[in-house]
């Protein structure tokens, strides 16, 4: 199942407009950091590795508001770190849903019960919580024992208020298509979530865990056999076809990291939200003083076995509306 239809259809009238203006590179999902804190220590990530006094800095809501307004994206995915520990978060989602943006707050759960009061149900608010696993794995990926269970009681407790509630799961070479298929079908089929998002772990020079991540053979293997069985078809996925079969290997695409470009404290960062070679001060900027011909795979080692979604979910986005074929197939969810 693809996104709403009506969130589709403005996606892809703001994507055509800005062809029609002859806007080679522009935004369609920024990822907003308005903190780097965290209240887990996953060992796959490497956000909170920022110095004491970094991550106790919040961004304004004024700041973090305008830098949506310039770029002019119609989607907001709100990280971090723990976007809930920002002291005005809900109003930071409020001022982005007046302005028509489609907004995914991505948590870990833990302070759901904490802040759902300052939430209200909107056709563009989608709460996106982190489950990397049943019980056991999810919790091992966070180093934390009892957070899967808190974090589908938080689930629940947002379905029951009427809420949309998608799922992010990151996958590492601990994984195996067995459990990727038992996670997916106990968000598709128990817990009824809206949507799920999957992606290969990223190798984040800062992790403390720098050998958990899959490389591009692991990764088309994994993702190869755990769709086998008709479980694609099945599945709730908001990704587009074409970034599935790419998971799969049975296509390739080019990096297009510009069009999910990481706004954080420091500003825009170069290249994208998983490599820091700089920040501009504007998202103009970002575009137009990058070289965006020296990343991707084959031309930075970093890049190498890297299949984010950041880079590649939006190559596919841009695919899928070239080609009448695909654009059938994915309002089909095929």
């Amino acid at each position: 199942m693809p996104m709403p239809i009506r969130q589709s259809l403005r996606v892809s009238g703001y994507i055509l407009s800005q062809k029609l203006r002859g806007r080679r590179k522009f935004p369609l999902l920024v990822e907003l950091e308005p903190l780097f804190a965290c209240n887990l220590s996953c060992a796959g990530c490497g956000k909170i590795q920022h110095p004491a006094d970094v991550l106790k800095q919040r961004m304004p809501v004024e700041q973090a508001v305008a830098a949506i307004e310039e770029c002019g994206a119609p989607m907001v995915s709100i990280a971090g770190g723990e976007p809930l520990m920002h002291p005005q978060i809900g109003e930071l989602v409020d001022e982005l849903v007046d302005r028509k943006k489609y907004v995914y707050l991505c948590t870990n759960a833990l302070l759901i019960p904490k802040k759902i009061d300052q939430f209200t149900p909107s056709e563009y608010f989608a709460w996106t919580v982190h489950i990397d696993g049943l019980r056991e794995r999810h919790d091992a990926s966070v180093c934390k024992e009892g957070v899967f269970d808190e974090a589908v009681a938080a689930v629940r407790e947002c379905q029951r208020r009427g809420f949309r509630v998608t799922t992010n799961t990151t996958f590492f070479n601990t994984d195996s298509p067995r459990t990727i298929v038992d996670v997916l079908d106990y968000l598709n089929d128990d817990l009824h979530v809206d949507q799920m998002m999957i992606s290969p772990g990223y190798a984040y020079e800062k992790a403390p865990d720098q050998d958990c991540f899959l490389g591009v053979r692991e990764t088309r293997e994994l993702f190869r056999k755990a769709f086998a069985d008709g479980n694609r078809r099945r599945w709730r996925f908001n990704h587009t076809p074409l970034f599935l079969d790419f998971l799969e290997g049975k296509t390739d695409f080019p990096c297009t990291a510009w069009a999910i470009p990481s706004y954080s404290l420091f500003g825009w960062q170069r290249p994208c939200y998983l490599m820091s070679d700089g920040y501009a001060q504007t998202y103009r900027e970002l575009v137009e003083e990058t070289d965006w011909e020296s990343y991707g795979r084959g031309r930075d080692d970093r890049c190498a076995n890297c299949m984010a979604h950041c880079g590649y979910e939006p190559t596919a986005v841009f695919a899928t509306l070239g080609s009448l074929k695909e654009s059938i197939r994915a309002l089909r969810g095929d």
